[in-house]
């Protein structure tokens, strides 16, 4: 790895924070000005990352299978011709058939998402979005029963609270609930420990978090879009094909290699970074030269 390198790209794009850590230890720090590992800072759609493992985690507690229908728990779904094939697995793939939208500010309530039309045969098309999270956390919500008040209230039970990670807030929706897709403040510290039970196949501090079986769950992308699993980004490098990453507005950057116990936590503010840009520098892969199509001749 160029860790320098690596520095060197985000430094030009807004960094913020940037913490590398191999193995469960810290090699590498920078952090821009007014920020260091305690900073809290917005992670955007950075926030999904939680809820694929969330997603798996409520399987193995046996609160729900990742393709079973929605109308299983929704019944008002079972009479729509679309969504009544809708499985979970679909919400989190992001191929639902819910069309674009429902980012950042727009982000719906539980009840409005449900009402949401499908613009697509479930599976077929891969769209980004926030509604299908929040069909997700109403699905989960009603599922939770006497476990947890929330969606939320389960995450930090059954995930945060055993990496003894804290956040340091949630956006809250206008009817008081918590969004799914979005909303999270964490410190860049904080982040990397969800990023290190990650990279060390659900493991913490010797305690088993969630099975390495289930996470990899994650990790598989769908027909629609091969390079998204659920929650996650996908490796962009053949040279690293395990790698994963959780990525938020304006640079925000979760990156996980399970195979190099890798993590890395990256804040910025900038419209021009690009995650493939950074990856390739820090593990020094070469940009592949383009391919150019012959000059267009016209026929005679």
């Amino acid at each position: 790895m160029n860790l320098e390198a690596a520095a060197a790209y985000a430094g030009k794009h807004g960094l913020q924070a940037l913490i590398v850590s191999v193995s469960g230890k810290t090699v590498f720090e920078r952090y821009g000005a007014g920020f260091d590992r305690s900073t809290p800072h917005a992670l955007y759609s950075g926030t999904k990352s939680f809820w694929g493992v969330t997603a798996v985690a409520a399987q193995d507690d046996g609160l729900l299978d990742l393709d079973e229908l929605v109308a299983r728990t929704i019944p008002e779904w079972a009479a729509d011709a679309r969504k009544s094939h809708v499985t979970l697995r679909h919400l989190l793939q992001l191929t639902s058939g819910i069309g674009f939208g429902g980012l950042g500010s727009a982000v719906p309530a539980y009840a409005k998402a449900l009402a949401t039309p499908l613009v697509a045969e479930p599976g077929r098309v891969f769209a980004y979005g926030g509604i299908p999270l929040q069909v997700f956390g109403a699905v989960l919500q009603r599922k939770l029963h006497r476990r947890a008040p929330s969606p939320h209230a389960y995450l930090q039970e059954r995930i945060l609270d055993p990496l003894a990670l804290k956040v340091a807030g949630w956006r809250k929706l206008p009817d008081g609930t918590q969004p799914l897709p979005t909303g999270a403040m964490l410190a860049a510290g904080e982040w990397l420990k969800f990023g290190r039970m990650l990279a060390s196949s659900g493991s913490y501090r010797e305690k088993q978090i969630v099975r390495r079986t289930s996470l990899e769950r994650c990790y598989d992308g769908s027909t629609a879009n091969p390079r998204y699993g659920l929650c996650f980004w996908l490796s962009p490098l053949a040279e690293v094909p395990d790698l994963v990453y959780a990525s938020g507005s304006g640079g925000q950057a979760l990156y996980v290699a399970p195979s190099q116990e890798l993590a890395v936590v990256k804040f910025g503010d900038s419209k021009s970074y690009k995650h493939d840009a950074f990856l390739r520098a820090l593990f020094e892969v070469a940009r592949k030269p383009q391919r150019r199509n012959p000059p267009f001749q016209a026929s005679r």
